[in-house]
């Protein structure tokens, strides 16, 4: 576990060097920023979105409307040029070979690489999260929120319900990292990587709107990225919530379990 946690520490070493880390992080956090200078340049807002009604009443419904918005594409692209790049840019850069030869085994490597993945899709949601409170409450005050059920809760209860909602959406979004860490490991090809996790990730929103896949719906992807809805409900609604936790856990493991065979067989001798 020790040797895992040193190639971990080393993975974010690497991320905290790359461009794009910050290109991500940049992004999350300044579209709350953007939302709420605009919402302050103009009258009306997003009336017909989750909490968006309430946007002026309370800081703490910013978060919760921009979370909205980015589920859509904005977090899946933040996360796919993470996901997709951090193995097939050791194939780029000629490093992996040297990688694989030292001390550490090639699942250690592999799930130090996977720990990284997560670790920023977890950073850059919160990032907005934390942003979009504060930016809310500077401009609207930090006020009870109004649940989707039309009842209040406290200003210390919304916080509470946000760090649930952001998480269980982090659980969704882990899913597409996922993936995007299996496309690395296979394609070898950043580029490919990223466009395919982001085209994995609309194509899981889009089958969720086609009709004819009511049946499916509850078990897709891009079905748990509303869960976090359930949150916002008095009392709370658990059954998206606990079944959001459980298809997603199946949507993590298979990829991640496929992309760990791929990498122990890899013959980078070639490479």
């Amino acid at each position: 576990m020790s040797a895992v946690a040193k190639v971990y520490r080393w993975e974010l070493a690497k991320l905290l060097a790359q461009k794009r880390t910050y290109l991500g992080l940049g992004s999350a956090m300044a579209v709350p920023l953007i939302f709420v200078i605009v919402l302050l340049l103009q009258k009306g807002g997003p009336n017909d979105v989750p909490l968006g009604r309430y946007i002026r009443d309370t800081g703490i419904a910013t978060p919760f409307v921009v979370l909205f918005f980015m589920s859509i594409w904005g977090f899946p692209l933040i996360t796919a040029l993470v996901a997709g790049d951090i193995v097939a840019a050791e194939t780029h850069n000629g490093t992996l070979k040297t990688i694989l030869t030292r001390s550490r085994e090639r699942g250690q490597v592999f799930g130090g690489k996977v720990l990284a993945a997560f670790s920023y899709t977890l950073v850059v949601v919160f990032s907005m999260g934390i942003v979009g409170a504060i930016a809310g409450s500077l401009a609207w005050g930090f006020k009870p929120l109004t649940s989707l059920s039309g009842a209040p809760v406290s200003a210390g209860h919304g916080l509470a319900l946000l760090a649930a909602s952001l998480a269980l959406y982090v659980l969704a979004l882990v899913a597409i990292a996922a993936f995007g860490l299996l496309l690395s490991t296979i394609t070898r090809n950043s580029a490919a990587s990223v466009v395919g996790t982001l085209m994995f990730a609309l194509l899981m929103q889009l089958l969720g709107v086609l009709p004819g896949t009511e049946v499916i719906r509850p078990y897709l992807l891009g079905t748990q990225f509303e869960a976090w809805h359930g949150f916002l409900r008095v009392p709370a609604d658990w059954t998206p919530v606990i079944r959001a936790a459980w298809v997603c856990a199946l949507y993590i493991a298979v990829p991640i379990a496929g992309g760990y065979l791929v990498f122990l067989r890899r013959d980078v001798a070639a490479e």
